[in-house]
């Protein structure tokens, strides 16, 4: 179950079946947060382009409102941005999010760069998902253009996809 809308030519994403790029980066609060430290859980890496942005808060608003698809599922979010550890912590405040905001600060858009998402022109990350099942595998990947959100609706059947196997 794959969609990808629209990757960056020169960097390929990981797909459908591939093990997902391990990563390690600091969380809001500075803790380092690992990919595999997640080893037996589903995740849902989440890269958005910036903190306080108008699409990009209304996407995490909606995975903050609807959180319990997610736990149901036995998945993780972790969320994915260039900007740095105090500008997420400034960020998940101000928006109460309750899931771990990562900063691909330094070197600038390294993960994303990995993952395929990085917009080396703008230096951000576009908005990716990586839904990657308990043994570290990806099992959905969507990568949108600049400026067109995410359907919420794909979390959902993508997360009940990865229930039922």
């Amino acid at each position: 179950m794959t969609e990808v809308q629209q990757a960056p030519a020169f960097v390929l994403a990981p797909q459908v079946g591939q093990l997902a790029p391990d990563f390690e980066l600091l969380n809001q609060y500075g803790e380092p947060v690992r990919l595999t430290d997640f080893q037996g859980r589903n995740v849902v890496v989440v890269f958005f382009p910036f903190a306080f942005s108008g699409i990009c808060t209304g996407e995490l608003c909606e995975i903050r409102d609807n959180i319990a698809a997610f736990k149901d599922s036995n998945a993780t979010v972790l969320a994915i941005s260039v900007d740095s550890k105090f500008a997420q912590r400034a960020y998940a405040e101000h928006e109460q999010f309750g899931f771990d905001l990562l900063a691909d600060f330094w070197p600038h858009g390294a993960v994303a760069r990995n993952y395929g998402v990085f917009d080396e022109a703008s230096g951000m990350a576009l908005r990716g998902t990586f839904i990657i099942d308990a043994s570290g595998l990806v099992q959905y990947v969507v990568i949108n253009p600049r400026g067109q959100a995410r359907d919420f609706a794909e979390y959902r059947r993508a997360l009940s996809a990865l229930a039922g196997q």
